[in-house]
């Protein structure tokens, strides 16, 4: 089964190895030697009537007729008319008799897209065509037979269609004999990479220019990427990187030029902002966690050479260890302890003149640990950000936005959600 499932994927040009794909490509590869309807479930852009051609050239009406239908994009006022035909004068505008598709296509298969979207008036046409072949042209009385094999897709959940009463459940369950579930590129992150390096590949040929390459560090933002588009939206990506970027040497900000939301789906938090502008304040914020880090470092080695300077006794720390749930934090102080015979100087060898400000040695002391419960909101980080940057710039936003790394107009729109007095 493996050298078949290759087989299909070099035959149809299917890049992956990802086990969900496989049994997908199993399935279609199985029900494809039957007559049963096939529905193929997933979202957009994931490669759904590449499955049905699959199916289709496999099977024993792979000589026969093709053809896909988006269901979708056909008006509520003839769909019915070009799946199954009309007669002359049935309706304003019909001049002349006309054949629909369920005739032409007779003996072969028909791909009907976005199933979900069609009208109900149509799907009793369709039903009728499922459990006997046959079909009426609009505007006629005599049954016709056809033999044709219908493979249905959706990118919608068809049960809740069912619940809203937009579609039939005697057709879901006729339509749905042998489901296929096509994953997403979220589902199958482990060919995300191949994907991009074989349409990387393709453009450098169509374009006559060298392949473009990512590095580590945009490599793993790609592949973080949650890619809602699929691979449709990964194809228009590279093709976009191959033809825009001057380096071939892809880095996350070329990344991020070409895709300003490639870290939407990475960040704890979303931030509700578009283009460049949610980049230039992801920045902000980090800038501002990055100072909150240095003080805090900083604020640890002022206490640590305090104790040092001063030859404090540690208390038992198991109590703070507890209320200020901080075991990392303790076991610092701990490490602190002088030995007993160490070469530690005792407060009395001090000068007086040289002496630093003592905290209470005595036997009875002990650290009350207190509980501070600080903001943790983004929005508040960045705000106490950008004041900061007005305040030593006096409210020149200019400057401002130069040391935040953001546009000024960033900045002005900023002070104003914040409310923010210069």
């Amino acid at each position: 089964m493996a050298a078949t499932l290759q087989g299909i994927k070099q035959r149809f040009g299917i890049i992956g190895r990802s086990p969900l794909l496989d049994r997908a490509l199993s399935t279609a590869q199985r029900v494809s030697q039957t007559d049963l309807s096939v529905l193929i479930q997933g979202e957009s852009g994931v490669g759904k009537e590449v499955f049905s051609r699959i199916i289709h050239d496999l099977s024993n009406r792979k000589h026969n007729k093709f053809i896909a239908i988006n269901t979708g994009a056909i008006p509520e006022g003839t769909i019915n008319s070009e799946l199954f035909g009309h007669e002359k004068g049935s309706f304003t505008g019909a001049t002349s008799d006309r054949k629909g598709y369920f005739e032409t296509v007779n003996g072969g298969t028909i791909f009907l897209d976005e199933i979900g979207e069609m009208p109900l008036d149509t799907q009793a046409y369709l039903l009728r065509v499922l459990e006997s072949g046959e079909f009426i042209k609009v505007g006629a009385s005599k049954t016709l037979k056809t033999d044709i094999r219908v493979i249905a897709a959706t990118n919608v959940n068809l049960l809740d269609k069912i619940k809203q009463g937009k579609f039939r459940e005697d057709l879901y369950y006729r339509l749905n004999t042998v489901p296929i579930k096509v994953p997403s590129l979220k589902e199958r992150r482990e060919d995300i990479y191949m994907l991009m390096r074989k349409f990387a590949v393709d453009f450098s040929e169509k374009y006559r220019t060298d392949s473009i390459k990512l590095t580590e560090e945009a490599r793993i933002v790609f592949e973080k990427y949650n890619w809602p588009g699929n691979v449709r939206e990964l194809r228009n990506v590279v093709e976009q990187l191959s033809v825009l970027s001057e380096e071939k040497q892809i880095d996350v900000r070329d990344l991020v030029e070409i895709v300003p939301n490639i870290f939407d789906n990475n960040l704890p938090a979303k931030i509700n902002s578009k283009g460049s502008e949610s980049f230039e304040e992801r920045e902000i914020l980090y800038k501002f966690l990055f100072e909150m880090k240095n003080d805090l470092n900083d604020m640890k080695s002022l206490v640590y050479e305090l104790i040092r300077s001063n030859d404090l006794a540690m208390p038992d720390m198991s109590g703070i260890r507890q209320k200020a749930n901080a075991p990392s934090v303790a076991r610092d102080f701990e490490q602190l302890r002088p030995e007993p015979h160490s070469n530690i100087v005792s407060n009395q060898e001090f000068r007086k003149e040289d002496a630093p400000i003592i905290i209470s040695n005595a036997p009875n002391f002990q650290i009350e640990a207190e509980e501070v419960i600080e903001s943790l909101s983004l929005e508040e980080m960045e705000k106490e950000y950008i004041k900061k940057a007005l305040k030593k710039y006096r409210g020149r936003r200019k400057e401002a936005a130069e040391e935040l790394g953001i546009s000024e107009r960033t900045l002005y729109r900023k002070i104003n959600q914040y409310q923010i007095e210069e």
